[in-house]
């Protein structure tokens, strides 16, 4: 297993393997690794030098590995969810389980050849580590794509403004994604737009990012959550009204509420048990920067005044159901009871 960072160095170097499997959620990054592998491959030609392999042609990657690239030195193969790697449900295909052990078998016992005249490269959302990944493992280049942390984003993000000339410093890369989440495609895409308003040799600031970016509904809740902490009930409604004006269903912005205090609650659970905060809200490694949020969120409420926001929630989610309640007014109703 190779990181991110050691695999985009090699293909900086114009160095390529034999046998990749690129996997996990952050795809912009797998994109652009495999752009990189294609473009140090060279001219492609599909059917020729260039395969491309999705889960209806699976069963015919072993064909396209022995098959020779008339005319060219070699054969680059793109096998993108193939459904080789899924982890098997109870009724497991055996066309699929028979299919998995012939790979991972032709790879293990042919690899010189695959080596001499292919570069092949498996591209999955989410892996099982089979036999098959094994082999890979063994003979070829494994990396897991993971939504990067803060820091590692930061970095990359820094590197395309100065690319722009354009001038942002770390704090505010920081809110920048606290706002905009982490996921790099969509960071790319808000990055572009900052950029082009500040201009050549401007400064990007957090008011810019207020006006022009599109915030994820966590980031606005937690906006909500602070003015409702803080007893300012204007200023939540407003924030509130601003999400329906956006267009956000309004069951969505139930559940991501009601979602949020309840992590506050188990933050509130965690500090009186003394217990971890990360492990306790079940957090991924690139969303460990949100534990301080949580904990002063968290400082606004008693414990029964969250249990109580909770169960209010849950209730108003069975009135609407039941055609009792608008989910507007319900919703509006809760925040003004917590604001006095």
């Amino acid at each position: 297993m190779v990181k991110i960072e050691e695999l985009e160095k090699q293909l900086q170097n114009n160095t390529v393997g034999s046998l990749y499997l690129l996997y996990g959620e952050e795809q912009y990054l797998i994109e652009q690794c495999t752009k990189k592998i294609k473009g140090i491959f060279g001219e492609c030609l599909k059917g020729i030098n260039y395969i491309q392999i999705d889960e209806n042609t699976a069963t015919e990657i072993i064909s396209d590995m022995e098959t020779p690239s008339f005319g060219y030195e070699k054969k680059l193969i793109i096998a993108k969810n193939t459904g080789l790697f899924k982890k098997e449900g109870r009724k497991k295909s055996e066309e699929i389980v028979n299919l998995k052990k012939q790979v991972a078998n032709y790879i293990s016992e042919n690899f010189q050849m695959i080596k001499e005249s292919n570069i092949v490269v498996f591209i999955e959302d989410d892996i099982e580590k089979s036999d098959l990944y094994k082999v890979i493992e063994k003979y070829g280049i494994v990396c897991q794509f993971d939504y990067q942390k803060p820091v590692q984003l930061i970095k990359r993000l820094k590197l395309i403004c100065d690319a722009y000339h354009v001038k942002i410093e770390n704090y505010v890369l920081q809110y920048f994604i606290e706002c905009c989440g982490t996921n790099m495609q969509e960071l790319i895409n808000e990055i572009r737009k900052l950029i082009e308003y500040a201009g050549e040799n401007g400064v990007i600031q957090k008011e810019d990012i207020d006006a022009l970016c599109t915030k994820k509904l966590e980031s606005v809740i937690f906006d909500l959550t602070d003015n409702l902490g803080k007893k300012n009930i204007t200023k939540a409604l407003e924030v509130f009204k601003n999400l329906l004006y956006a267009k956000e269903p309004i069951q969505k912005i139930l559940i991501t509420l009601y979602n949020h205090f309840k992590k506050l609650y188990l933050t509130t659970v965690a500090i009186v048990l003394n217990k971890d905060i990360i492990e306790s809200l079940n957090l991924k490694p690139n969303q460990t920067f949100l534990v301080n949020k949580y904990k002063t969120q968290a400082s606004y409420f008693k414990g029964k005044e969250l249990r109580n926001i909770l169960q209010d929630l849950c209730d108003l989610d069975y009135k609407y159901k039941s055609g009792l309640i608008d989910l507007q007014i319900g919703l509006e109703t809760i925040l003004c009871k917590y604001c006095v």
